[in-house]
């Protein structure tokens, strides 16, 4: 189980990238959403939410394996906040482009309540805060495509 938990949490093994670990799940997370067939439409909520809470259970697992609280390897939550940003995103690459940058900008500014967020216990903390900031990002990504056409 150690295995796998880390295999999942760490975006297979993305998380350990020896810089930004937290873009390269995003880019990741990214490349899944554009790569599988179907991911720009809404029956690809029930995906999210599968791996957010399958998400929640592997960074549990590997904070407790490691010690170490939301550790910089587990970027699960990263791709799921990606995805979050992205759905029903058409797969143009500058919508993708765009969603990606927005994502990442909440995520590392962290406004309220994202910050908020990591305060839920164990790994549902650290997926929390990336799922707000995946709403964030989709709103402002949704207003730019619908201002912008």
């Amino acid at each position: 189980m150690n295995s796998l938990s880390r295999f999942i949490a760490t975006g297979i093994y993305t998380g350990y990238a020896p810089v930004a670990p937290g873009t390269a799940g995003s880019i990741l997370g990214l490349f899944l959403y554009w790569a599988t067939p179907g991911s720009e439409t809404l029956a690809f909520l029930l995906v999210i939410i599968s791996f957010f809470v399958l998400g929640a259970l592997s960074a549990s697992h590997t904070e407790a394996t490691t010690g170490v609280q939301d550790n910089q390897v587990i970027v699960i939550d990263e791709i799921v906040g990606v995805w979050i940003t992205l759905v029903a995103c058409p797969k143009t690459w500058w919508a993708l482009a765009l969603g990606l940058l927005l994502f990442r900008i909440f995520d590392i500014l962290k406004p309220p309540p994202v910050r908020q967020a990591e305060r839920f216990p164990r790994g549902w903390g650290v997926m929390m805060d990336d799922v707000v900031a995946g709403i964030y990002a989709f709103i402002v990504l949704r207003a730019t495509l619908f201002f912008v056409g």
